[in-house]
């Protein structure tokens, strides 16, 4: 179904900022709910964040709330992550998924972008 594209991924100094997008192909998503998951070094991957397409209501994990930021322009077909106060722990592959409304299973996955942090 939906490709999904990751892009700005880099090397940025503890402390720095970093946004992160996600371009799906041209389809609407009001029902669907867009995903970012990261996997770093001998980890699992573990989820991020999260935004209802429709009203954009968003769930972070613990460990990066009041740091990084999930957003969407519908117009686009994208969605961001706004990485601040970045640490070294944050450094991994960051994916971007999709999960269909009504359904418990993440169904699309973009191809990663390497985010590495500095200290």
């Amino acid at each position: 179904q939906v490709q999904l594209v990751e892009s700005g991924g880099g090397l940025v100094q503890a402390g720095g900022s970093l946004r992160l997008s996600c371009a799906a192909s041209g389809r609407t998503f009001s029902s669907a709910t867009m995903g970012w998951f990261r996997q770093a070094p001998g980890k699992e991957r573990e989820f991020v964040a999260s935004i209802s397409w429709s009203v954009g209501r968003t769930n972070y994990a613990d460990s990066v709330k009041g740091r990084f930021t999930i957003s969407r322009d519908n117009a686009k077909n994208t969605v961001y992550l706004e990485m601040n106060s970045l640490k070294p722990e944050d450094t991994a592959v960051y994916y971007c998924a999709k999960r269909s409304g009504g359904s418990t299973r993440w169904d699309s996955w973009g191809q990663g972008t390497q985010v590495t942090v500095s200290s």
